[in-house]
């Protein structure tokens, strides 16, 4: 897998400027969206060249032919799988990483990297050594999530991830890139 920039958006607007400025994947993220909703942003989003991924809606990544992204307490990795569309799952630390890839998962996010004010339910931090930790324990390719910008996303290739995912360093996106890009 390269590296990948993942740009989790909500609408349109965010999706298209993430692509223009280098994201590899957009991942719709519509909190409590319905599933209706997240097809019609997808469709929307048919003429971006990036990979499309759906956050949590196995029904609606299915409509569109895309991947999933689950987490931890999220139902559908068997459906998803079942399918035929690829599925990411979200780690916090070795043993996840080893049921989610002994299930069939095709990637991991691993994280929070750092604390992040963008998901109010989130793990406590992994850090770099929990983030080395899971990149080390799996054949799958790690993504990084959590407080992650152009200051620190270097670091997560460095400790072993494939690619970083990021919701508030959207306004930084082609700098991001170029952190990434630079890491290699």
């Amino acid at each position: 897998m390269a590296v990948r920039l993942h740009a989790l958006v909500a609408d349109e607007t965010t999706a298209r400027r993430a692509a223009a400025g280098g994201a590899t994947v957009v991942q719709l993220r519509l909190k409590g969206g319905l599933t209706a909703e997240v097809v019609a942003l997808g469709r929307a989003l048919a003429d971006l060249e990036v990979e499309l991924v759906v956050n949590d809606d196995v029904e609606a990544a299915i409509e569109l032919g895309c991947g999933v992204h689950l987490g931890q307490d999220d139902a559908g990795l068997e459906r998803a799988l079942a399918a035929g569309i690829p599925a990411g799952v979200s780690v916090t630390k070795r043993r996840e990483a080893a049921v989610a890839e002994h299930a069939g998962a095709s990637y991991l996010g691993a994280g929070p990297v750092w604390a992040t004010p963008s998901k109010a339910d989130a793990a406590p931090p992994i850090g770099l050594d929990g983030l080395r930790d899971v990149c080390l324990s799996t054949t799958l390719p790690v993504v990084a999530i959590g407080g992650i910008d152009v200051s620190n996303a270097a670091e997560c290739i460095a400790a072993g991830a494939v690619g970083v995912a990021v919701i508030r360093a959207l306004d930084e996106i082609e700098a991001l890139r170029g952190a990434v890009d630079a890491a290699l």
